[in-house]
């Protein structure tokens, strides 16, 4: 019987012994066949890392669980890249591995060369039409007229057709370099690192692989890495597969993927891939990113345009055919009709050039390209004043905003807060730095203190890391910086016992529920849960209080209104107001939920975040602009509205009420409020949303919206123009904007909205200047072939003065710098026509006198100015040519300002207004003096180039006298309007002798 045992037990040794031979030998062929299958190449080998770049991102981008834990998981990675998981990446190292593993960057798609853009300048059709009549010109010309003489006329137009391209080409080809640049910033993003045991901020474009980067809510994940450490991670891969629920980050499901945004909780990674290796850079590949969709204004430009070359056209067709008729009649009356020779030719195909001239003209292609050069330069501007504008139309709509929905934090005030209150047992204490350490330790005993600063350190979103300097720095959200900051004011006594804390569980702080949550193992085998947030929700989940022994003792009635008290007098002075709570809990809980009620408070912290430099006189600026300006915040209402009042937002009639209180209102009676609706406290996501939606809706309002946080996403969407924070900014939020601030400042908002209103008003000036000179050409030359049977403007002349008008004028009107005049009248409305009636009143003027001027010269010309002999008719024709230009010379100073008396105020800032004005001039003396056999001019007296210029220079006195002729006035959409609520009022006008 025994031996029987000894053989069963043998037997299964044996079989025990083969099966681990068989698993050791199949591992054995497993490990043989990926050597073999998977071979370091002899740069990667030479550079000392252990795994093939192909191999990292193969791993992370088919999530196969299996091979990383063949590999080692995150430290056998770690080995395979020579990092440190905790020290993180050697500065001297990144070189190396920018050259094993690349770069983060995605190739871009390539500048399009400056022949392309000439290439799409010569695609309008009416300057194709144009160069066949010049060639055929030339060839006609040479014919019957000779060599150099017949060629002159088909050369002038060529040359000012390769004008008018150059131009166009040039000015299209630095814009898009400019947006080049734009977009770049755009994508600049900068994440927390470790290297050299510090962490650290970089650009994304500096990371590499091997960096351990630290991820928060909100937050862009920039490379393809694995997971580390953390707590509650999720992130949304929406951008990747397409599925709206976002995935949980753990051991179990470590990948992480370039281009996705972590939605809630916090964690570490590993980078094993970037740039075009990650799965974003290979969807890249397949995709060309497309230019950006026309603005509104310019889709209503176009239809303008559409409008007015359809007008050409009719007048081209007409001046076409009644110049054909009235040849074809004169020739019948001399009784050569049946005789027709090459000039005859010649004269027909000059009556088409001019007929495609007068088109070319009329067709407006320089307004869609003033709302780019406008655009484009204010852009530029805005992003030196440290404004990035991600979306071309928003700086367009920023100029009719009419309410801007402002957070409190970091951007009316400086983000830099700093505790100068506490109160703790009983006893409310001043803060500072020197003194309150040793008056804490007096007076409190030890265990207190202790759990104050287990309270701080242990449950906190924020981390003490050591800088470059050794010194120690405080990296987190400015709440967690005040109060980490404060904490470290005591640390040195506790700091062993901080380190034997272990954190279980972490709620990180959302803002719906605004506060944050932590369970904590401590010393001694107890579980603590810590729990902090704002002052009135963390009260109400507190029964109890700790006393000065650190016991925790029942909290009575007067108590909690005492306390109360105390949290209305902290936010009255200001103050952000936080309450710090505890609860002890069984040892064997560790598997269970955060408590959400039965704390105990330890202590109320009252931190301070002062108003910004320049605030109030912004916000004065809005409020003389016709801007409503309303706060929204998380904060207590008392906080709120002591910042508010000090910024000038609140005033004695304004309403201020909190987001529970104006979630529950009807409609109706919202509707009713929103007019003298200036605070909104302790307001949820969903409140900030609902708010925009009704200033939308319901007032017709143009809302601007600032937010940084991933919950400020949805208000950001649905407002009219978003505003994200670029320093205290999430990328959630960011990519959510239309517009990042920079500096997270008030005042560049303000900056944002002037240069909006200068977008607008600018090119209303263009299309003033332009429609002007377009009823003058197309009348004049109509009218002029109706009567006499020839156009006073040949095709040259009328394309230099399209050029003028088109690019030139374009650039000159267009790229005029704003000034403060803009924001002392109301905003733009939503849905108000863009021509004006002041606009037409001036058009309507302006054309008025010069066909007046120009009737007169073409019909009285020769005997105003004693003209005579054979060159008498070209010299008028070039005196009529000299007086037009002049004309719009002087109405392009007309057109600086629409309204006002003076305006050459600030001519000297607009140096590009300043240099088109000279080199129009200058180029105008040249064709006229030195090109006359291709502009068909002649050189012009003394005389009759000072009668042009007083002629021309008469227009401005014309528009003095427009500017008093009363137009009617227009409503516009008012944001401040009464509570009887028609919402409108008055827009002044008549004449400004500013």
């Amino acid at each position: 019987m025994r031996s029987s045992t000894t053989l069963k037990f043998c037997s299964q040794e044996k079989i025990r012994i083969a099966l681990y031979v068989q698993k050791a030998a199949l591992h054995f062929i497993d490990a043989v066949s990926r050597v073999d299958q998977y071979k370091l190449s002899d740069e990667v080998r030479g550079a000392g890392f252990g795994i093939d770049p192909d191999e990292l991102s193969s791993i992370v981008r088919s999530h196969d669980i299996k091979r990383l834990e063949y590999h080692g998981g995150a430290e056998g990675f770690a080995r395979y890249l020579s990092v440190s998981l905790e020290t993180g990446v050697s500065s001297n190292d990144i070189p190396r591995r920018k050259d094993i593993f690349g770069l983060n960057a995605f190739l871009e798609k390539p500048t399009r060369p400056f022949w392309m853009f000439v290439w799409d300048s010569l695609q309008d059709m009416t300057l194709i039409i144009l160069m066949v009549c010049a060639v055929v010109s030339v060839g006609v010309g040479i014919a019957t007229e000779g060599w150099p003489k017949g060629m002159y006329d088909g050369v002038g137009i060529i040359l000012c057709i390769f004008l008018v391209v150059m131009v166009t080409a040039i000015s299209d080809y630095k814009q898009s370099l400019q947006f080049k640049d734009l977009d770049k910033e755009k994508k600049n993003i900068f994440v927390h690192v470790t290297r050299n045991g510090t962490r650290q901020k970089v650009s994304i474009f500096d990371l590499v692989v091997g960096d351990i980067v630290h991820l928060s809510i909100g937050d862009q994940v920039p490379a393809d890495g694995i997971f580390l450490s953390g707590y509650s991670l999720s992130v949304d891969e929406s951008s990747l597969s397409g599925e709206s629920e976002p995935v949980n980050i753990e051991k179990e499901r470590p990948f992480l993927l370039s281009g996705t945004k972590v939605q809630d909780g916090s964690g570490k990674m590993l980078v094993l891939s970037v740039g075009m290796r990650t799965e974003w850079g290979r969807l890249m590949v397949t995709l060309s990113e497309g230019g950006e969709d026309e603005t509104p204004l310019q889709v209503k430009l176009n239809g303008v345009a559409t409008i007015i070359g359809k007008i050409g056209l009719t007048f081209a067709i007409l001046t076409f055919f009644v110049l054909t008729i009235r040849f074809i009649v004169e020739k019948a009356i001399h009784h050569e009709i049946k005789i027709w020779s090459t000039n005859d030719a010649l004269k027909l195909l000059n009556f088409f050039a001019i007929a495609v001239t007068i088109l070319v003209v009329a067709v407006p292609e320089g307004l869609p390209l003033a709302v780019t050069l406008s655009l484009a330069f204010a852009m530029k501007k805005l992003m030196n004043d440290k404004a990035l504008v991600r979306h071309l139309s928003a700086c367009e709509t920023m100029g009719s905003a009419s309410c801007i929905c402002t957070d409190k934090t970091g951007t009316l005030t400086t983000n830099h807060m700093v505790v100068t209150k506490l109160w703790i047992s009983g006893e409310a204490k001043n803060v500072e730095k020197n003194t309150l350490p040793s008056e804490l330790k007096s007076s409190l005993s030890k265990k207190l203190l202790e759990i104050l600063l287990q309270s701080i350190f242990q449950n906190t979103g924020g981390e003490v890391v050591k800088g470059k300097d050794g010194r120690e720095n405080v990296i987190g959200s400015p709440t967690e910086t005040a109060l980490l900051e404060f904490g470290l004011l005591f640390q040195s006594d506790f700091s062993t016992d901080m380190k034997r804390i272990k954190i279980i569980k972490v709620e990180p702080f959302n803002s719906n529920k605004k506060k944050m949550s932590v369970l904590v193992s401590v010393p001694g085998g107890k579980i603590r849960a810590f729990c902090k947030g704002a002052s009135e929700i963390i009260l109400g989940l507190c029964d109890k209080i700790i006393d000065k022994d650190g016991k925790s003792v029942l909290l009575s009635e007067d108590q909690r209104k005492s306390l109360t008290k105390v949290i209305n007098g902290f936010a009255s002075d200001a103050l952000r107001t936080v309450c710090l709570a505890c609860k002890d809990l069984e040892s064997n809980s560790t598997s269970q939920a955060i408590p959400e009620k039965n704390y105990t408070l330890i202590a109320i912290i009252g931190i301070q975040d002062p108003v910004r430099a320049g605030v109030k006189e912004a916000v004065q600026t809005c409020l003389a602009a016709g801007i409503t300006v309303r706060m929204v915040t998380g904060d207590n209402i008392n906080t709120a509205k002591a910042i508010a009042k000090e910024c000038g937002i609140l005033t004695d009639d304004g309403i201020a009420l909190e987001g529970p209180e104006f979630r529950d209102k009807s409609v109706e009676e919202i509707k009713e409020i929103l007019p003298k609706l200036q605070v909104m406290a302790r307001s949820l996501p969903l409140d900030k949303h609902k708010l925009v939606t009704m200033l939308r809706k319901e007032c017709k309002e143009v809302v601007a919206v600032t937010g940084d946080g991933t919950n400020d996403a949805p208000a950001l969407h649905e407002a009219d123009i978003g505003l994200a924070m670029g320093i205290s900014g999430t990328e959630v939020a960011k990519e959510s904007a239309d517009i990042v601030i920079m500096d997270d400042n008030f005042s560049t908002i303000v900056t944002v909205a002037k240069w909006g209103r200068s977008v607008y008003i600018n090119i209303q000036k263009f299309v003033q200047f332009q429609l002007t000179v377009n009823v003058v050409a197309l009348i004049t030359n109509f009218v002029s072939a109706c009567i006499s049977g020839s156009a006073p403007l040949t095709a040259v002349q009328l394309l230099w003065v399209n050029m003028i008008m088109d690019t030139l004028g374009a650039l000159a009107l267009a790229t005029e710098p704003p000034h403060d005049g803009l924001m002392k009248r109301p905003p733009i409305g939503r849905n108000v026509y863009f021509i004006t009636k002041i606009m037409w009143r001036n058009i309507i003027g302006q054309s008025i006198y010069q066909l007046v001027v120009l009737g007169v010269l073409g019909f009285q010309g020769k005997c105003l100015f004693k003209l005579t002999g054979p060159d008498s008719t070209i010299t008028l024709n070039t005196l009529i040519f000299n007086t037009f230009v002049f004309c719009q010379v002087f109405n392009e100073i007309n057109s600086r300002d629409m309204e006002k008396i003076n305006v050459f105020r600030g001519i000297f800032d607009s140096w590009i207004f300043m240099m088109i004005m000279f080199c129009t001039v200058a180029f105008q003396i040249i064709i006229v003096e030195f090109l006359g056999t291709i502009a068909d001019t002649v050189p012009l007296s003394w005389k009759l180039w000072l009668a042009s210029i007083l002629i021309g220079a008469a227009s401005l006195i014309v528009a003095v006298v427009l500017k008093f002729i009363p137009v009617p006035m227009e409503e516009k959409p008012c944001s401040n309007a009464d509570a009887s609520g028609d919402g409108y009022q008055p827009l002044p006008t008549g004449p400004d002798l500013a």
